[in-house]
């Protein structure tokens, strides 16, 4: 097919490349603008946007599909489908009508179950024992169209986001070609109303750790924010993010070190942390961590 292909992160990437090897013809790639990042503040390109050059595809990258212009030149591609994943901007109704077979989404959710902007996250955090991904047709509103096809996969007991990231977009690349090869025979379904939930972007102010909370909520909160935008607590004067655990045997006042192993008493129970990162410094699997900067049995952290 005729494909215009919209996307931007590094979850799209995989996807992008999957609908080339599959045949189809991307006609232009559309993603978000470069932005300044780093101490430079230089221009920088989305992964969608490296890729997509170094396919020697056209790239797009519009701030706004909403003026006339935009949505003519959209038109004039003449797609069959467009196919979206993690683009990052509302498709107004000229641009969701220009594709003669329409515009297909892959959303990394079991939806009607989180819609919206942080699925993935929101998934681990809540202690959701499974997901999965939906192609789904697209319309005006926030991911409630129907959907051509669902895949459910288990959520791993020690999976952060970034894992279960990885897995859904190679699951997502293979869904939309098995979608784009049937399309003609494919019923969509329309989204019950029972079981809407909403996965809103995550803000940095959820990031610290409540060690008040259960060692699963905790578990849950510390692998849901992994590895972006990480979940941290105080020691030693510094910010100290945690990236990986998983719940552990142990009882103490919240917040405190329970032996040399990095075991942290929660409100109820404990976590062992398995993965942390000092400012400035880089991820390190716990062992290596405290070689390197020892927390002591005792300690209280987020004081």
């Amino acid at each position: 097919m005729r494909i215009v292909f919209m996307g931007t992160p590094e979850f799209s990437v995989p996807i992008l490349d999957g609908l080339i090897d599959a045949g189809h013809e991307v006609a232009a790639v559309y993603c978000q603008p470069p932005r300044p990042a780093g101490r430079g503040k230089k221009e920088r390109l989305t992964p969608v946007h490296v890729r997509a050059e170094e396919l020697g595809l056209e790239v797009r990258h519009p701030r706004s599909l909403r003026s006339e212009t935009a949505q003519t030149e959209f038109a004039a591609l003449a797609a069959e489908v467009a196919v979206v994943a993690a683009y990052g901007l509302i498709l107004p109704q000229a641009v969701l009508d220009a594709p003669t077979k329409g515009c297909l989404n892959i959303h990394a959710s079991l939806l009607p179950r989180w819609r919206g902007a942080a699925p993935i996250h929101r998934a681990i955090m809540a202690g959701d024992a499974e997901t999965g991904l939906c192609i789904m047709q697209m319309d005006a509103g926030l991911d409630t169209g129907a959907v051509l096809l669902r895949e459910a996969t288990p959520i791993g007991a020690a999976e952060t986001t970034g894992d279960l990231h990885d897995r859904l977009s190679r699951m997502g690349a293979r869904l939309i070609v098995d979608a784009l090869a049937r399309l003609p025979e494919l019923t969509p379904q329309s989204q019950p109303e029972d079981g809407v939930t909403y996965a809103r972007k995550i803000d940095k102010s959820e990031a610290e750790i409540d060690w008040t909370r259960s060692a699963a909520e905790v578990d849950r909160h510390i692998r849901g924010l992994s590895p972006s935008p990480g979940a941290w607590t105080t020691f030693d004067g510094e910010r100290l993010k945690l990236l990986g655990s998983r719940v552990a045997e142990g009882t103490g006042a919240t917040g405190t070190v329970l032996d040399d192993a990095f075991t942290v008493a929660c409100g109820t129970g404990a976590v062992r942390v398995t993965r942390a990162q000092r400012a400035g410094k880089g991820v390190q699997e716990s062992d290596v961590f405290l070689r390197g900067k020892p927390v002591p049995k005792g300690t209280r952290l987020g004081d």
